[in-house]
């Protein structure tokens, strides 16, 4: 494995280069990572960089020391401190929506390893990404409830498309945490792995979709997005489109050759 390149990103985020794949970790430890301006500015500059650098194929996002992302700093949003009450819609605006949009756009896989707590906006965050590995010990905590908010990033129409409406209210009206484990078998996420083996595991998922047809991955994740809201006809047609763009790629003429030839094949993950 390539010892990879370590270069920060601001004052928090950390990303480090390994060959044809990325790790992006949230960099605020002493605040449980929680969100505030100047991380959402970074991590979003970050994602950027790393969707346009075609040397980049495949991206892990994680959070530094005992959690994943408590979600918004608390402190920056702090009635008590302000001329009168905050405008949360606009913070949402300015900085929940467009990353959330940032990350399912990307038209390369992400993967989210969630080594400890992921709460309110921050398991939203985790959620929007292609495939959530989560820690054992860690747990998803919609907390909006506890503050009189609402579910943001997402989180009321990811929540209800996974989980249906009864599961959707109870994690919400509760903010009661839901382990791992739970959520990987009610279908919320990929996997529960033990807490040793996390990284490990999230490392060799990534370092598995650098090596892996890109363009075709691409399209998997834009049909899979638009499933939700297709009906059948509409989305009989848009496999159509889709797979007419992925059979004109190297990589669906190396993946037959490579299976004529009984041998592994070795994407470019180019589109054309």
């Amino acid at each position: 494995m390539d010892a990879g390149k370590e270069s920060q990103v601001g004052e928090t985020i950390r990303v480090e280069t390994r060959g044809n794949y990325a790790v992006v970790t949230l960099n605020r430890p002493d605040k449980l990572n929680s969100f505030n301006d100047a991380m959402h500015l970074e991590l979003r500059a970050a994602l950027e960089t790393l969707g346009s650098d075609e040397t980049c194929r495949a991206i892990l996002l994680t959070g530094a020391g005992r959690g994943f992302c408590a979600g918004q700093d608390l402190g920056d949003r702090d009635p008590s401190k302000m001329d009168g009450p905050p405008d949360l819609g606009e913070t949402i605006e300015a900085f929940y929506s467009p990353l959330v949009r940032q990350i399912r756009a990307l038209k390369k896989p992400i993967v989210c390893a969630v080594n400890g707590v992921a709460a309110g906006a921050g398991a939203n965050i985790a959620l929007a990404c292609d495939i959530v590995l989560a820690a054992e010990s860690a747990k998803f905590i919609q907390a909006f409830a506890n503050l009189g908010l609402v579910p943001d990033a997402g989180g009321t129409w990811r929540l209800t498309r996974l989980l249906g409406e009864a599961r959707a209210k109870g994690l919400a009206l509760t903010a009661e945490p839901l382990p791992a484990a739970t959520a990987a078998e009610w279908g919320l996420i990929w996997k529960a792995v033990p807490d040793d083996t996390l990284m490990e595991d999230a490392t060799a998922m990534v370092e598995a979709f650098g090596n892996g047809p890109t363009a075709g991955y691409a399209l998997t994740k834009q049909a899979i997005q638009a499933a939700s809201t297709n009906d059948l006809d509409t989305q009989l047609d848009l496999e159509r489109d889709l797979q007419r763009q992925a059979g004109r790629t190297p990589d669906y003429a190396e993946g037959v050759a490579a299976f004529l030839e009984k041998r592994a094949p070795k994407f470019t993950g180019r589109s054309e």
